[in-house]
């Protein structure tokens, strides 16, 4: 949702918007009811609710931290403002103030409310018991130990034309690749660096020149998907949905996705076949995200509407460090390419391109599945408070050191959804306080090994599969 110490470019942002928005404060005689906030929903007109006060953000495409400020238009988006922003962050939503909640408005029951304090006091006693500060010594490891993999990589591609060394040199890439998504992770949601400029300066290295993935692409999609887990949008002009559920007409992760497979040609014999298809699936998604990264960064022209998110104006939202995200780019296939030609006929070359591409495909995709597939989907319009939402969608992985150290720390994943800029490394010290949080006041928390947890998404795309035919026997 937002990038707080990107200051001189976030006011500049925010500027443009100052005058219009002065007026609706006197239009709406600085009091708005509930049911008036909920009316404005859509990206073209979205009021957010910040405790108790009222901010019209309609049109802002050039919000910092992307889409993902549209996911709660209409609604209330305190919780997951905390999440994404530092302490001092609020100030600059003051240009787009309109107004009071009307007391009383929309009264949550006692007990919610209650709830709902708590968990706001777990966080402000994490910020002072320090859980919020990276340690540079284990991020400077973190860095060298990655960078150590593409080096092995390398060295092996330049000491053996073997197929069987060019295979083993092709999965350290792959794993190189996987755990740079994991760094570039941890630096974009700015666990390691205060000024958060740094974060996505290390985020462009890490993601765009090591791992071909572009920075502003990822941002976008990933913050939705933090905002609104495992949630199907209300409607077509909404952008309350997670992107990372999108998946048809391959993938359906409920029976109301499941109903869109009539719309495609295809649609049906993916539904059918889905579990048996999952892993085939992973293997090529690292592919889709080169291709969709670069289409972002190289075909992001003004007026262009081929990326724009549904709901969202026509206008693209402009890419911050547009010429650094190409350059990055570039850079990758430049020493992917060299790294493939070094020593190695052109059939090789194919068969490397192939093979790390789709070992990647899978290292990555695998863990991702593991934190929310077949865990608890939602309609956007029945969506809980923001804690249960993200616990409820959202699964742990247990194992010891080589697991968390495959899974880049989403291991903890209910933890890091709840608490999203707390660095790697306290993610363990966390567990523990939020699983005695979620014992105390009745929330489900579920956490698994890695196997059982797969079992779990083929057994809940199975079971999808089932629903549908038994509701649809003609498809």
């Amino acid at each position: 949702m937002g990038r707080g110490g990107e200051r001189v470019e976030t006011q500049e942002s925010i500027a443009t918007y100052s005058a219009s928005k002065s007026g609706d404060i006197r239009q709406h005689g600085g009091k708005i009811t509930w049911d008036e906030v909920r009316q404005h929903k859509t990206p073209q007109d979205a009021w957010l609710v910040y405790r108790n006060k009222v901010y019209d953000v309609s049109g802002w495409q050039d919000h910092p931290g992307g889409n993902v400020i549209f996911t709660h238009a209409g609604g209330d988006c305190t919780d997951i403002f905390a999440a994404f922003h530092p302490l001092g962050a609020t100030s600059y939503m003051d240009p787009f103030y309109i107004g009071e909640l009307v007391p009383g408005s929309d009264k949550k029951p006692e007990a919610q409310a209650s709830f709902e304090r708590a968990y706001r006091d777990l966080r402000g006693k994490l910020i002072t018991g320090g859980f919020f500060k990276a340690s540079p010594l284990y991020y400077v490891w973190k860095v060298v130990s990655t960078v150590a993999l593409a080096v092995g990589a390398w060295m092996l591609v330049g000491w053996s034309q073997a197929l069987s060394i060019q295979m083993l040199s092709a999965f350290i890439l792959a794993l190189f690749w996987q755990q740079c998504g994991w760094l570039a992770h941890d630096f974009l949601h700015h666990q390691v660096f205060k000024e958060r400029a740094y974060g996505d300066l290390a985020g462009i290295m890490i993601g765009n020149v090591f791992q071909g993935f572009s920075v502003a692409w990822w941002k976008n999609k990933h913050n939705t998907h933090h905002a609104v887990p495992n949630l199907v949008e209300s409607s077509p002009d909404a952008q309350d949905g997670d992107p990372d559920i999108d998946t048809m007409p391959i993938l359906a992760w409920s029976l109301k996705m499941a109903d869109r497979a009539k719309e495609y040609s295809w649609g049906p014999f993916f539904l059918r076949h889905q579990a048996f298809l999952y892993f085939p699936i992973l293997l090529v998604a690292r592919i889709s995200w080169l291709l969709q990264s670069f289409l972002f960064v190289f075909e992001h022209v003004p007026g262009a509407s081929l990326w724009a998110t549904k709901g969202a104006t026509t206008e693209r939202q402009a890419i911050k460090n547009v010429g650094l995200e190409k350059a990055g780019l570039l850079l990758y296939y430049l020493w992917y390419g060299a790294l493939m030609f070094c020593n190695m006929s052109l059939t090789r070359v194919l068969i490397y391109f192939v093979a790390s591409q789709m070992m990647c495909g899978f290292l990555l995709a695998l863990v991702f599945g593991l934190g929310h597939n077949g865990m608890a989907v939602y309609d956007a319009d029945a969506r809980p408070d923001f804690w249960k939402l993200q616990v409820t969608t959202t699964r742990n992985v247990t194992g010891g050191w080589l697991i968390q150290w495959f899974c880049g720390g989403l291991g903890y994943q209910v933890d890091h959804h709840l608490f999203p800029m707390i660095p790697r490394h306290r993610l363990g010290q966390l567990h523990g306080l939020v699983e005695s949080f979620c014992k105390e006041h009745g929330v489900k928390y579920h956490e698994t090994s890695m196997w059982e947890g797969t079992r779990e998404v083929l057994a809940h795309l199975a079971s999808v599969t089932k629903e549908f035919v038994t509701d649809f026997p003609a498809m």
